[in-house]
């Protein structure tokens, strides 16, 4: 992939994997009555109405980093590997877009918007929105089951990495964790160990599958992508605490204040504003350091965690 500036990179990933989401998800179909699909039409309303699409991003510039630093040059970017690595982002944003809708749900956070938009449950129903979260994660599993050019051992270790970051040891734990931390006070520590399950997690496993899905990444390139992911998975989290004081519903696309007035422990509420930026600094310095050991092939990788914690939605 030849792309020179981060918002060119950007443009690109988001159309490619709108692509792949569009084939990937069930097209609505009338039944015998002539009635719309409601679950397939709450599928595609909840992956298909926007978003930044991050995960799929890393995803790609990890690919990216990958080819690129072990210039494998009978590795044509776009075609064999990267319909692999298609799939690949695919599961994760599918993934992705179900923990939003159950996050929203009203026994969860009960939020009527998201992306500037009504919620699923609102948009459709509760029933329905429990049914199309539970469709998306089964659909983002079968995305890695028509992997193409990686070797079976290698699409085990993407089944492997996208369970274990999904799962009970993942975010749906840091998601348990989340819900018992309601008017609770927690520590640093015990901060950060739940956003590195409920948010680092999937991240993380959004750069190292992106790897993997090349088929040639090295143990030490994992390693260094994993010391990049998990730090930028918590700038993330930081970023979004930030953004939940100091900007603004229509510019979130989400309800702004949301977790002041559920009484939820943030990296402000614990640090402060100040606090909280100097800790996503440190955060974003750590993914930097980290990515020394690539080329500039990894530059992508670099210009999404200036991305991250810059951002202002």
């Amino acid at each position: 992939m030849a792309i020179q500036s981060f918002s060119n990179f950007l443009s690109f990933c988001q159309q490619r994997i709108n692509q792949q989401l569009d084939v990937s998800l069930p097209a609505v179909e009338n039944s015998t009555n002539q009635s719309p699909n409601q679950l397939c039409s709450a599928l595609r309303y909840s992956v298909l109405n926007g978003g930044k699409r991050i995960r799929p991003v890393l995803c790609y510039a990890a690919a990216e980093a990958i080819n690129g630093t072990n210039q494998q040059s009978n590795i044509n970017r776009e075609s064999a590997i990267n319909q692999d690595t298609d799939l690949v982002a695919a599961s994760v944003e599918l993934i992705h877009a179900y923990s939003l809708i159950h996050d929203d749900l009203p026994a969860m956070d009960d939020d009527d918007l998201r992306r500037g938009k009504p919620t699923c449950h609102i948009a459709y129903s509760e029933a329905t929105a429990i049914l199309a979260g539970d469709a998306l994660q089964a659909l983002a599993f079968e995305q890695l089951t028509k992997l193409q050019h990686v070797p079976a051992e290698t699409s085990l270790q993407l089944i492997a990495c996208l369970t274990k970051a999904a799962g009970a040891y993942g975010m749906v734990e840091g998601q348990a964790i989340d819900i018992s931390s309601v008017d609770q006070t927690l520590n640093l520590q015990q901060l950060e160990h739940m956003h590195q399950k409920k948010t680092g997690e999937m991240i993380l496993a959004s750069i190292t599958m992106g790897a993997l899905s090349t088929g040639h990444a090295t143990a030490d390139q994992l390693t260094a992508l994993e010391v990049y992911g998990r730090a930028i998975g918590l700038a993330f989290q930081v970023q979004d605490d930030i953004l939940d004081v100091t900007s603004d519903t229509a510019v979130l696309g989400k309800q702004q204040g949301a977790d002041l007035a559920l009484n939820k422990p943030t990296y402000t509420a614990l640090l402060g504003l100040n606090g909280a930026k100097e800790k996503a600094q440190q955060l974003h310095r750590q993914a930097i350091d980290a990515l020394t050991i690539f080329n500039d092939s990894a530059d992508q990788l670099r210009a999404v965690a200036d991305y991250i914690v810059s951002r202002n939605h």
